[in-house]
């Protein structure tokens, strides 16, 4: 007996069908990211100057960086303390930045003995400092967990930043300087919030160090 097997839709000949739809689609999320960071950096150029200078001035004031948020926001808060802590462009001293996302032990601790959304609140009051910068990243702009840390980081004299998705949340009420990506879209608020996070750190570096970019 022979077999003939039947090649899917989404085999190779289907994958050639595919192709135009594919680059078609390709294009249109590009062009989606593109013109978001234009948007956004119209609207939101001076709330960006105030925050580098804010930054800069705290961390040359010898106090630290807390950042802070959930999934990918996380993943964003990990990735903006590494480079101040390690480097960017240019090779300076460290700065001080913590993510409140790495320590496991603490974080299901916390969400166990108490609640989920103490898991940044409660390591901010036990770290932060009055002069410290806090720094919260949601998409949404509604994450409980992130909003009542800038409570807290707000009621013990932190600087409070919001790295935020539409206008008009919760988040944006506790933060002293907020910055709106004005999308329904989280993965295109994200790229928005990746590109805030280099430039910030590559900005602050030059208050700071005065240094060309490398």
């Amino acid at each position: 007996m022979i077999i003939t097997k039947r090649v899917p839709d989404g085999g190779p000949s289907g994958a050639r069908r595919g192709a135009p739809v594919v680059k078609k689609r390709v294009a249109e999320i590009f062009e989606e990211s593109i013109s978001l960071k234009r948007a956004f950096l119209n609207e939101n150029l001076e709330v960006l100057e105030r925050i580098i200078l804010g930054l800069a001035h705290v961390l040359e004031g010898g106090h630290k960086v807390l950042l802070f948020g959930n999934g990918g926001s996380a993943a964003d808060a990990q990735h903006i303390a590494a480079e101040f802590v390690n480097r960017y462009l240019i090779d300076r001293p460290p700065l001080p930045a913590i993510a409140l996302t790495t320590d496991s032990s603490v974080l299901t601790s916390i969400a166990n003995d108490f609640s989920f959304k103490d898991v940044f609140a409660k390591q901010i009051r036990a770290i932060g400092r009055s002069g410290d910068a806090a720094i919260g990243i949601s998409t949404s702009g509604r994450s409980e967990n992130v909003v009542r840390g800038l409570e807290v980081a707000r009621e013990i004299g932190l600087i409070t930043i919001g790295f935020g998705g539409p206008p008009g949340t919760v988040m944006q009420d506790v933060c002293e300087h907020y910055l709106c990506v004005k999308s329904r879209s989280t993965p295109r608020i994200q790229e928005v919030h990746q590109l805030i996070g280099h430039t910030v750190v590559e900005v602050v570096d030059q208050v700071l160090f005065g240094m060309p970019r490398a």
